[in-house]
């Protein structure tokens, strides 16, 4: 048990020193190659704090667990709108920008509504017995490029720094970037795997361990780095994290794998996955758009869906 306990600690550390030095060096990236710092959120952020989501999908597809993988993207992108945008905002009201509102955002939303119809064409039944075939993963990768192909547009357009702080270098900055990521995963993984044991000890039942350790484990990565961003002022990186997860959830870690490998056996899924899912994200557009960021008040109401989801889901 004490060396659990260390263990924990450890990831934790890991998780905090690792998320400020991988913001650090992703914003001084997106200043070196003057691109803007949401774009910067939408790929290297976003893809690096996803690594968990999409290593946990590859080795339960390849063990015949589909209900693991679609499990762990839907409870993701729940996490990350609900609890993680809902932390964030309660260090600081997050400001979101014109082209977030009217391009990123929407497609969130679209891309979850699609996961949903997808997954269940009768969203009012009580249980769904379905099943995500290769054509369904093409389907999604489709919508998923419409993502990439935004993402080539904004490279094209370049960013001007407007801050005074001394840029560091292309070599510096990738470098901090690498091992801050390495040290936000490898963080996480001590963090669940010395969680879990511990809540074993303790006769904590799979189930529970399942639904709260595992489920928020694979997020930790995504928490630490939005939360972290947004006390350095990053609020663009702190956004571009999440919405650039979620897509990357479904289209990567999710609609890549269904592709590449075949059809996935989901088993009987509840509804009120999907129901919080689409709500998550229309909360967020809702939100976002109303004044351009996200308060401290919008904050408390996506962390009460969080506790009532959860409160829902453990009964």
């Amino acid at each position: 048990m004490a060396i659990q306990i260390i263990l924990l600690v450890v990831g934790f550390v890991l998780l905090i020193k690792g998320a400020d030095v991988f913001i650090d060096g992703a914003s001084n990236l997106a200043r070196n190659f003057k691109m803007s710092k949401m774009f910067v959120g939408l790929t290297i952020v976003a893809f690096g704090t996803s690594a968990p989501e999409f290593a946990v999908s590859i080795k339960s597809i390849l063990s015949g667990s589909g209900e693991i993988v679609l499990g762990n993207v839907i409870g993701s992108n729940i996490l990350n709108i609900l609890l993680i945008l809902g932390c964030s905002s309660l260090v600081h009201f997050l400001r979101v920008k014109d082209t977030t509102v009217k391009k990123e955002i929407p497609l969130v939303l679209l891309m979850t509504i699609l996961l949903a119809v997808l997954i269940n064409d009768g969203m009012f039944e009580s249980n769904i017995v379905n099943q995500l075939t290769r054509n369904d993963g093409i389907v999604i990768l489709l919508f998923f490029s419409v993502f990439i192909y935004y993402l080539f547009s904004m490279m094209r357009n370049k960013t001007e720094d407007d801050t005074d702080d001394e840029i560091w270098s292309i070599s510096k900055s990738a470098c901090f970037t690498i091992l801050g990521i390495i040290a936000i995963v490898f963080g996480s993984n001590l963090v669940v795997d010395s969680a879990s044991n511990i809540a074993k000890s303790l006769g904590v039942s799979e189930r529970i361990i399942g639904l709260t350790i595992i489920a928020l484990g694979t997020s930790l990565p995504e928490l630490v780095t939005s939360v972290t961003a947004t006390k350095k002022g990053e609020y663009d990186i702190a956004i571009g994290n999440i919405v650039g997860s979620n897509l990357f959830n479904i289209g990567i870690v999710l609609g890549l794998p269904i592709m590449l490998f075949g059809s996935v056996n989901i088993g009987t899924f509840n509804n009120l996955d999907l129901i919080f899912m689409v709500l998550s994200a229309l909360a967020l557009f809702i939100f976002a758009r109303n004044d351009y960021k996200i308060t401290k008040r919008e904050g408390i109401i996506f962390l009460l869906m969080f506790v009532l989801y959860y409160s829902m889901v453990l009964i």
